[in-house]
């Protein structure tokens, strides 16, 4: 193991980037009228993302936007709104065009019913008809929320990718974040989904949780490989209370410390390496033979909200309460607040908030740093002839930023090549080409850390 003090001065607040610019760029500036001519000019094939927002209860280390609910008249009622936008966005949308990609996200997308699953995708079938042999379908799953008749229902109406819900096999740790999931559960899941002959099957587990040790969690990733998951995400935990009131439950000192954190990472990567598995961008691990581990061979993988994906080029409709749309040059989120969603789509408008539109030198800005998060490396060349640009004139301030990471960083006039210690600061690599965030306060509470 390193010894990971010297890594200590780059854990600071910063971004994920699932998008640039981030989040926090988004605002009103970006006008209603102008995201429904966008909408009514795409050409490009289609992704959706549709957010399921409720859950029984809270997990005290989600940042995720979640409703939590015991009434069944909540979520149907919600249907009937998605139902609602659903028809808004055909009279809008050429919905003819080819659907690729479509991810049912939540929340606990199978806390509803098998019933009312069927219910959305057949309406989702009827309005987008046009969705591609080889669409990647998938779904989150709490395996604490899964029976056989929704299993059913989601590979019979085409869904080839699930997502497990994990984070921690440790009774310690299950306790203090509020959700106890014991393996055997776990396992009932994994297989229910693996005898439907589902295609591919991810689990999601977070370190960086209240009393997760190095010892604790190599216990966890030894359960998993039974269960032999064709994808892994390992993200590290966001803690953010300043925004979300379920973290304030935690007692900060049962928190592993910065150290502790990248020796996990150091020894996820090694010990998957070892049993199979690949590191993909900067959370993800995937065996050799799954599309992940192909594009970043090839250099065409790519990141967006949903993570990292191998289909790019494609429109990102988000549908759904806080779900949030890409295109090529903007972004587009829906209302937070239930009341404000069912109003706007009650008075004949999608429930559009906020967004940006992105300037030329965001379009540039954001090809960079995407490379780096998804590639680990930039083609210089590549973006000098797509933006006919300079690379060394256009990024003079940025290249001096990233001086302070030079024992993490290659640079020659072709390429730059973060090594194997840089990917674990990817996102503090990353910042250096963001001038958002160079004109943040330090003193700004806005991201967590990235250590």
């Amino acid at each position: 193991m390193k010894d990971y003090k010297a890594y200590v001065k780059y854990s600071k607040a910063g971004p994920r980037y699932t998008s640039y610019p981030t989040a926090v760029e988004f605002s009103p500036k970006f006008k209603y009228e102008e995201y429904i001519q966008i909408l009514k000019e795409q050409s490009r094939n289609l992704s959706l993302y549709f957010h399921l927002p409720f859950c029984r209860s809270a997990c005290y280390f989600c940042g995720c936007n979640v409703i939590y609910t015991a009434k069944e008249e909540s979520k149907e009622r919600y249907l009937d709104y998605l139902f609602k936008e659903l028809n808004l966005l055909d009279k809008i949308l050429d919905t003819k065009r080819e659907v690729v990609q479509m991810h049912f996200g939540g929340g606990t997308p199978t806390f509803f019913s098998a019933k009312q699953l069927e219910r959305l995708i057949l309406k989702i079938k009827d309005i987008f008809r046009n969705f591609s042999e080889d669409a990647e379908i998938s779904c989150e799953i709490d395996p604490r929320f899964l029976n056989d008749a929704q299993a059913d229902v989601l590979t019979q109406n085409g869904f080839n990718r699930i997502s497990f819900g994990v984070q921690d096999f440790d009774e310690r740790v299950q306790k203090e974040i509020h959700r106890i999931q014991p393996f055997e559960l776990t396992k009932e899941a994994v297989d229910r989904v693996r005898k439907r002959k589902i295609k591919s099957l991810n689990m999601d587990l977070i370190y960086g949780l209240p009393y997760q040790s190095l010892e604790s969690f190599s216990q966890t990733l030894e359960k998993i490989l039974l269960l032999n998951p064709d994808r892994l995400a390992i993200f590290n935990y966001a803690h953010v209370p300043w925004l979300k009131k379920n973290m304030r439950k935690f007692d900060e000192k049962t928190l592993p410390t910065p150290e502790v954190k990248l020796q996990i990472l150091e020894f996820c990567e090694k010990f998957l390496s070892q049993n199979g598995y690949k590191m993909i961008g900067m959370d993800h691990f995937a065996k050799e033979n799954d599309e992940l581990f192909k594009a970043l061979q090839n250099n065409t993988l790519h990141r967006n909200f949903q993570g990292y994906t191998t289909k790019d080029g494609a429109d990102l409709i988000g549908i759904g309460l806080t779900s949030i749309g890409e295109g090529i040059g903007h972004y587009a989120q829906n209302f937070k607040d239930m009341s404000s969603y069912e109003k706007a789509i009650d008075e004949g408008f999608l429930p559009f908030e906020r967004g940006v539109l992105l300037s030329e030198e965001d379009k540039i800005r954001k090809e960079v740093i995407m490379s780096l998060m998804a590639n680990f490396k930039l083609d210089i060349k590549k973006i000098e002839k797509k933006f006919n640009l300079k690379f060394e004139e256009y990024f003079k301030q940025d290249l001096e930023d990233l001086k302070e990471y030079k024992d993490f960083v290659s640079k020659d006039e072709n390429f730059i090549k973060v090594n194997e210690t840089g990917v674990l600061l990817i996102r503090n690599i990353a910042m250096c080409f963001d001038t958002y965030f160079r004109n943040i306060s330090e003193d700004k509470k806005v991201f967590s850390k990235t250590v």
